[in-house]
């Protein structure tokens, strides 16, 4: 009688604990039996941790053709049961680490289904000498490529229900957003990548956010970024420029692996929208706005980059329906996602756009920014179908009082010591943290 030997796997580091375990059921295996692997989606492996540096599709090629395979099936969920319930294997192989932690629970499930027609999970002995999280600190210090990079955020879109981006202005808080991480219900949480911002590019330089910054200037720190970090990047393009400068800045941020710019359908010197209707704003016409959007989709020159087109009726006061329909203007335009912003202090506003734009027939990715309802939780932004959060300025506000709190320090106590203890990290510790200073 055929068996069947089941083992579920997200091999994206393929290394010899996977194989090990391979062979372990490959001694199981007679004439005509099956070795079938789950293969984890790129949804269920984001789900608990980082996205996959490989896609399912590539992964999948790998395990082929690894000896002994002969099937491989997508695995949707962490939990083994459905996949197995569908196949009924006789054998479940894993590393025996999973008889605790995390995953203890995942193999009691397992047990428990397989019991139900006889068959029998296998532990095999864990690998020594491999490691998972140095395997990933490698491939980080090795860095990624522009292709890889832009094509992220695209993979992260179709493999989370909420992708969450954070604000860098130079290469140090491009860092802090590239490894910052805890863990929360046995869960890694981590950002998904980085937002360029042209309010803390200015701030950061002492410059008022008038678009006074040339894009020379604002590459030089995009650079700096994209030189230490591997997530993909979204970049804040203010209102695009002449749709001559457009093209141009498209083609340079798509060459350099850029995976996204936001442009705001505003004209004129630029105010920041948070003043709303306080200082003049001038909103472009619908119209015009698209011409630019189609003239910047026509000068990319592959399928990944992405312009989102970011609504300022709310801010400007034109009401919903102006919101609305410049939205259905520019989805048609071929943008390829929509941001809305607001200066409301909740989350109403933005709420009752999601509930209309979700109803576009030709919806694509909603992007929002909470600077100003800042109370509003990640979970409420997926319930309302929100595709992305982008967390804008945070880091910069937070590191200025830092530091005036340490200037204040050393003119009060007239010495440093004051300051390092309380508010500064050890000189190893910053040292440290950048890559290749050992």
């Amino acid at each position: 009688m055929t068996k069947k030997i089941y083992i579920g796997m997200s091999a994206d580091l393929l290394h010899p604990g996977h194989l090990n375990i391979i062979n372990e059921a490959r001694k199981l295996i007679e004439k005509d039996d099956e070795l079938i692997i789950g293969l984890l989606t790129d949804k269920a492996i984001a789900s608990y941790k980082r996205l996959p540096y490989m896609n399912w599709e590539q992964r999948k090629i790998i395990i082929e053709n690894v000896k002994g395979v002969t099937k491989v099936v997508p695995q949707e969920t962490l939990d083994y049961v459905p996949n197995l319930i569908k196949i009924k294997p006789d054998y479940v192989l894993h590393g025996d680490d999973w008889k605790t932690g995390v995953q203890a629970q995942t193999r009691q499930r397992v047990i428990e289904t397989m019991n139900q027609w006889g068959g029998k999970v296998i532990d095999v002995p864990y690998t020594e000498g491999i490691s998972s999280t140095k395997l990933n600190k490698v491939l980080k210090e090795i860095g990624t490529t522009p292709e890889v990079r832009c094509h992220r955020l695209r993979r992260l879109l179709n493999s989370k229900n909420l992708v969450t981006i954070c604000e860098a202005h130079n290469g140090l808080s491009g860092l802090i957003v590239e490894h910052t991480n805890i863990v929360e219900d046995n869960k890694t949480v981590e950002f998904d990548g980085i937002w360029i911002s042209s309010l803390t590019q200015s701030a950061a330089k002492g410059k008022p956010d008038i678009g006074y910054l040339d894009t020379t200037s604002r590459m030089e720190t995009l650079n700096d970024i994209l030189e230490v970090t591997t997530k993909p990047i979204i970049y804040d393009g203010d209102n695009g420029g002449p749709q001559e400068h457009f093209i141009f800045t498209v083609k340079t941020l798509e060459r350099l692996g850029v995976s996204a710019i936001i442009i705001e359908d505003k004209v004129g010197l630029k105010k920041n929208s948070l003043f709303g209707t306080d200082v003049f704003q001038e909103q472009d016409s619908p119209q015009d706005f698209a011409l630019k959007i189609k003239a910047g989709k026509q000068a990319q020159v592959g399928d990944d980059f992405m312009i989102i087109a970011r609504i300022e009726s709310l801010i400007l006061e034109q009401g919903m329906q102006d919101a609305i329909s410049r939205a259905k203007t520019y989805l048609d335009a071929g943008v390829d996602g929509i941001m809305i912003h607001s200066r409301q202090k909740t989350f109403d506003e933005i709420k009752e756009f999601a509930a209309m734009y979700n109803q576009l027939p030709n919806r694509k990715p909603l992007v929002v920014v909470p600077s100003s309802y800042d109370q509003v939780k990640e979970q409420e932004l997926i319930e309302n179908n929100i595709n992305v959060v982008i967390y804008a300025n945070h880091l910069l506000r937070a590191a200025y009082p830092a530091m005036v709190n340490t200037a204040k320090s050393i003119l009060k106590n007239h010495r440093c010591k004051e300051a390092s203890d309380e508010y500064c990290m050890k000189i190893k510790d910053i040292i440290t943290l950048i890559p290749g200073a050992k």
